[in-house]
C-alpha cells in the first residue's frame, strides 16, 4: 500500500466530492518502553506529524508515562514487550501481539527502534504484509558489548536475527555512528546502500543552554542507566583517588539501576558508595537541564554498546566539558582537547587524571564548554538530526 492508498471506514463509502482527497500516510512507531520514546523519539514523532503524517505510538509500559504521550496528541497503543532476559512464552506473546497490531493498524510505514521491536517487528511486518520498514539501531547494546560465556553464546543468534530483520528490500536502517554501520556491514548483517547514519536523537538547543557554574567545589556528574559497563566502578574508583590526592570536587551519580539488565549495579552497592562518602547518588531525575547546569564536568566512562549517548549531547549543548571513553559512540560526541577529553576504557587512573585536569583548571573547562556548545549547534541540533531521520521515512513513503 502506497502513501496515497487509503483505508475507508467499513460501511461508509466516501461521497464523490471526497473520493480524491488525499489522507495522511500512517506511520506506526514501535519502541520497547514509553519512557524511551519520550526521551529519544518524541521529537521525531512531532516532526513527522508536522510534515502531515498520522503518527501512532506503540510501546511497552514501564514507568506509567503513557499519558505524557497522549497529552502530546498521539494515539498510544500498549504492547506486551519487555526488556531484559529472554523468556520464550513472553517473546512469542510479543510477536503475536505485534502481528495483531500491524494487521489492525495497517500502517503505510513502521518505524522500529531498540532490539526487540526491530527483530520481532520486522518478522511481524513480513507476516502481515507491511512493506515499508525503517529500523533505527540505537547502539549495539548489552549482547555485543558484554563479556562472558552467556553473551558469547547469544551473539550468533542475535546476529542472525538482525540479518533477517534488516534484509527486506523495502527496509531502511538508521545507525547512530559510522562504527556501528561498519561493524554491521563487516558481519554481513546489512547492505550499505539501504543504510544511513543519523547522529543520535539530537539535542534541544533551547532547553539545554550554557549557564555559569555555581559557586563551590566543582561538581562532576555521571548520568546514565546504572550499569557496570557504563563505567560506574571506574567512576567510583576515580572519586576515591581524587579524594586521596586532596582534589576538591564533588562526584555525583544520577540515575537508577536498570533492573531488567543483568549488568545492573545493585541499589545496595550504590547506597554503600554513598554512605561511605565515595560519591553522591541523586537517583532518577527528570530535570536534566537543571542537573547539567549545576555541574562543572560531565563524564561517561562507558564501554557499553552505545549509540550516541544523549546525556553527552545535552552536556555539550549546556556548555560543559565532557570526559568520556575512546569508545564507539562516546568518542563521536567529543573533539579531544577542544570540547572534552577521551580516556581509555576500564582505566580508573586515566579517568581520574582527566577529571583532575579539568577540576583544577576552570579556564580550560570554560573553553572546552564553549567548544562543546558550538559543536552541538553545528552537528547535534535536534532540528537537524531529527530532520534527517524524518527524511528517511519520507523517502520510503514516496517509493
Amino acid at each position: 500500500m502506497g502513501p496515497r492508498d487509503r483505508l475507508r471506514a467499513p460501511g461508509r463509502p466516501p461521497s464523490p466530492s471526497k473520493a480524491d482527497r488525499v489522507q495522511p500516510a500512517r506511520i506506526l512507531m514501535v519502541v520497547n518502553a514509553e519512557w524511551y520514546f519520550l526521551s529519544h523519539r518524541l521529537a521525531l514523532a512531532r516532526m513527522l506529524r508536522n510534515r502531515g503524517y498520522d503518527v501512532t505510538v506503540a510501546a511497552g509500559v514501564e514507568r506509567q508515562q503513557q499519558s505524557l504521550i497522549t497529552d502530546e496528541g498521539f494515539r498510544f497503543v500498549p504492547i506486551p514487550i519487555r526488556r531484559g532476559e529472554l523468556r520464550l512464552s513472553a517473546e512469542v506473546q510479543t510477536v503475536v501481539s505485534l502481528c495483531r497490531l500491524y494487521r489492525t493498524e495497517r500502517p503505510d510505514l513502521v518505524y522500529q527502534t531498540t532490539i526487540r521491536p526491530i527483530l520481532y517487528g520486522s518478522l511481524a511486518a513480513r507476516l502481515t504484509g507491511v512493506f515499508r520498514v525503517v529500523n533505527a539501531v540505537p547502539g549495539l547494546g548489552y549482547t555485543f558489548s558484554a563479556t562472558g560465556l552467556r553473551a558469547a553464546l547469544r551473539r550468533p543468534a542475535v546476529a542472525a536475527a538482525y540479518r533477517f530483520a534488516l534484509s527486506g528490500r523495502r527496509t531502511r536502517v538508521i545507525f547512530q555512528t559510522q562504527d556501528d554501520l561498519r561493524r554491521f556491514i563487516e558481519r554481513g548483517l546489512v547492505q550499505e546502500e539501504r543504510s544511513f547514519v543519523v547522529k543520535g536523537s539530537g539535542v534541544d538547543l533551547d532547553s539545554f543552554i550554557p549557564k555559569p557554574e555555581p559557586d563551590g567545589p566543582p561538581l562532576v556528574v555521571l548520568a546514565s542507566r546504572l550499569l557496570w559497563s557504563k563505567g560506574l566502578g571506574e567512576f567510583v574508583e576515580a572519586a576515591r583517588r581524587l579524594r586521596e590526592k586532596g582534589v576538591s570536587c564533588r562526584m555525583a551519580i544520577v540515575g537508577v539501576p536498570d533492573v531488567t539488565n543483568p549488568d545492573a549495579v545493585p541499589s545496595a552497592t550504590l547506597e554503600r558508595w554513598r554512605d561511605a562518602g565515595d560519591v553522591e547518588w541523586w537517583g532518577l531525575r527528570s530535570d536534566m537541564a537543571n542537573v547539567l547546569s549545576l555541574s562543572a564536568v560531565v563524564t561517561l566512562p562507558s564501554y557499553y554498546g552505545e549509540g550516541l549517548p544523549k546525556v553527552l549531547l545535552e552536556a555539550a549543548a549546556s556548555g560543559r566539558p565532557i570526559v568520556t571513553t575512546d569508545w564507539p559512540g562516546c568518542r563521536d560526541t567529543v573533539r579531544h582537547g577542544e570540547t572534552g577529553l577521551l580516556v581509555r576504557p576500564r582505566d580508573a587512573g586515566d579517568l581520574a587524571a582527566a577529571l583532575e585536569r579539568l577540576v583544577r583548571n576552570p579556564g580550560e573547562r570554560a573553553a572546552m564548554g564553549a567548544g562543546g556548545r558550538a559543536l552541538a549547534e553545528r552537528e547535534f541540533a535536534e532540528r537537524l538530526v531529527v530532520g534527517q531521520a524524518a527524511d528517511v521515512c519520507a523517502n520510503m513513503l514516496s517509493c
